[in-house]
């Protein structure tokens, strides 16, 4: 139907798309959907016939035929003290959520999937699972279609819900590679390689004292990074440095540095689990009135805003995390649209950002 034969008032249609964009109404139809396979530059006229026709999709009649929401659900899940029998949680888990937006990790992750979803027209539905009941809530949404498929941010390396999501049979992506196999695609770094960079700057920078501080170790990027630390300071003839746990906070850090000061004053280096702990680090360090970098120098992991804010600006490993958390969605519209697409990985690799602090 032209223009001119439209009747007043009605809303344009994929038809009218294709024909301001120059391509066919199915080409419409498959940019509109997220297919990946389409040439950048079609999708970009699509993108602009879309606004220049001000056509948008009829969400109720296409979902009857799709059977899709165009929700995809992001789910943060992490492993916690369980609801007493009177359904109350502990204060502690109550802090999960707190713990989880504390993070400038997490933010990131959003930012990158909700800039990969939105020009595709899809939402995604931000979800906790910290608990038991919480991991039933979520498949029970899956389950009923309340979303197309599953984003899963995994903090804990036992947590169950990967393999509930597999079992029932759900469309989903890891972000970071499960601690046991599953049947789900994922993204990740190369952690222990990211360690390894960390760890020969700081012995190339003369440090032959350095300890790590590392993240919680039921996490397994945590175990990767403090394993490649290891690794190469054994290479290096360094088979016993000390090393503390930490829990990817700014003050489990500061906790650390105290410890390790007390027991190994004459540490010249610290490679920090991430830049939350390599912050705490900082301080404590200063507060001991020893000079960052030049007493001791200090890594971090992640590059996120805690690095620059940090003073001085760390040296830190960067993970590209809005770069992973855009693969780890695309991946999931892949899926979606060829349920028989084999399960894949992304591995990305680490960079060392050299600042301030090392």
């Amino acid at each position: 139907m032209t223009d001119a034969l439209r009747p007043a008032g009605a809303a344009p249609t994929l038809e009218d798309v294709a024909r301001a964009a120059g391509v066919s109404r199915a080409t419409v139809s498959r940019v509109i959907n997220g297919v990946r396979n389409v040439d950048p530059v079609i999708q970009e006229a699509v993108r602009q016939a879309v606004s220049v026709t001000g056509y948008a999709p009829n969400r109720a009649a296409r979902s009857l035929v799709t059977r899709r929401t165009d929700a995809i659900a992001l789910v943060v899940s992490g492993a916690g003290a369980e609801p007493d029998e009177d359904g109350a949680v502990p204060d502690t888990e109550k802090s999960f959520t707190a713990q989880v937006f504390a993070d400038p990790f997490f933010g990131r992750v959003v930012t990158g999937v909700v800039n990969y979803l939105r020009p595709r027209g899809m939402h995604p539905v931000l979800m906790f699972a910290e608990t038991s009941h919480a991991r039933e809530e979520v498949v029970a949404y899956l389950r009923q279609g309340s979303a197309d498929g599953a984003l899963v941010v995994s903090t804990h390396a036992q947590d169950p819900l990967p393999g509930l999501i597999a079992d029932a049979g759900l469309s989903a992506v890891l972000y970071a590679r499960p601690a046991r196999p599953v049947g789900m695609s994922y993204v990740d770094l190369a952690h222990r390689e990211g360690a390894e960079l960390a760890t020969e700057h700081l012995l190339a920078r003369g440090c032959r004292r350095i300890a790590a501080i590392s993240g919680p170790l039921n996490v397994l990027a945590a175990q990767e990074r403090l394993a490649g630390f290891r690794e190469t300071m054994e290479r290096h003839g360094h088979a016993s440095a000390p090393a503390v746990e930490g829990q990817f906070t700014q003050e489990s850090g500061e906790a650390a540095m105290e410890r390790l000061l007390a027991e190994h004053p004459d540490l010249d280096g610290v490679f920090a689990g991430n830049d939350l702990i390599a912050t705490g680090a900082c301080h404590v360090l200063r507060d001991h009135g020893r000079r960052v970098p030049e007493d001791v120098a200090v890594i971090g992991f992640d590059d996120s805003s805690a690095a620059v804010a940090c003073r001085p600006p760390l040296t830190t490993v960067r993970q590209p995390v809005e770069d992973m958390a855009a693969e780890m969605a695309g991946l999931l519209l892949d899926r979606l649209a060829a349920p028989d697409r084999p399960v894949t990985s992304v591995v990305f690799e680490p960079v060392l950002v050299v600042r301030d602090s090392a």
